[in-house]
């Protein structure tokens, strides 16, 4: 049974359609990417898989059950790492531990525990010395890795990445894709990221969905048959430029497509 199903999924806003029968499933520890022009409708395919708005036409199942709500077991990272600036490292990725269960009932009784499980989680993205530190003493890069282990820390089985990585320089870029597939190849966790960024698709994903000009339709779907752990030399392989030159002629068709 997949992990995420949708099947014949629409969504109009007003009149206008953004989503257009769109059919997909994923497997529970696949990581997925989805690319597309911009205004594609790829942002609009996270909130309905997450339940945050309802389509107008077909199901969306999570875990075997009909989405008809805000689903529970879903972690979140956005281009913006958004930490409360008054809440240092450490207690910005606590966060979810106090709020979600079963972790909350505990967040009291068992703080030196679960402060345990957080730093350990830093120290495998390398923040393990900056949890007393507040989001204005670490640079952007820093600022998205803490905001991954926040997302990661309460262990959900889904994970959404809404271009995490958009506004960081090519460097730091490329650092957190390899962060976030450790963090990945740890936790097995499935995985949706919607990126504009075709080498960052390929590198991370192990299928990429390729959507059309709007109204958003599936087009295709390619798998990515790059062996991990993916690294920087995976880059300069012939299979994954090809793959990148692949999805790149597959773009420019979808902007044609209506």
């Amino acid at each position: 049974m997949p992990t995420v199903a949708m099947k014949h999924v629409s969504l109009k806003y007003g009149d206008m359609l953004a989503l257009d029968d769109a059919t997909l499933e994923i497997a529970a520890g696949e990581f997925v990417a989805v690319v597309g022009p911009s205004g594609c409708g790829k942002s609009t395919l996270m909130k309905l898989v997450t339940g945050l708005i309802p389509p107008t036409a077909g199901e969306i199942h999570f875990d075997g059950n009909r989405v008809d709500g805000p689903i529970h077991g879903a972690g979140m990272a956005f281009q913006n790492a958004t930490l409360l600036p008054w809440r240092t490292t450490t207690d910005n990725v606590m966060l979810p531990l106090e709020i979600v269960e079963p972790f909350k009932s505990q967040s009291r009784s068992q703080r030196k525990l679960l402060a345990t499980k957080v730093q350990k989680l830093l120290e495998i993205v390398g923040l393990g010395e900056f949890g007393d530190r507040l989001p204005w003493q670490l640079s952007g890069g820093m600022q998205q890795r803490a905001n991954l282990c926040r997302a990661l820390v309460h262990e959900p089985k889904l994970l959404m990445l809404d271009e995490p990585f958009a506004a960081l320089d090519a460097f730091t870029k490329e650092d957190l894709w390899q962060v976030l597939q450790k963090l990945w190849m740890r936790q097995k966790f499935t995985g949706i990221l919607v990126t504009h960024d075709l080498r960052e698709a390929v590198y991370l994903a192990d299928t990429v969905y390729v959507m059309s000009n709007r109204p958003g339709r599936i087009l295709h779907r390619c798998s990515i048959l790059l062996p991990r752990p993916r690294t920087a030399e995976t880059t300069f392989n012939p299979l994954y430029t090809d793959l990148v030159n692949d999805l790149r002629a597959k773009i420019a068709a979808a902007r044609n497509t209506k």
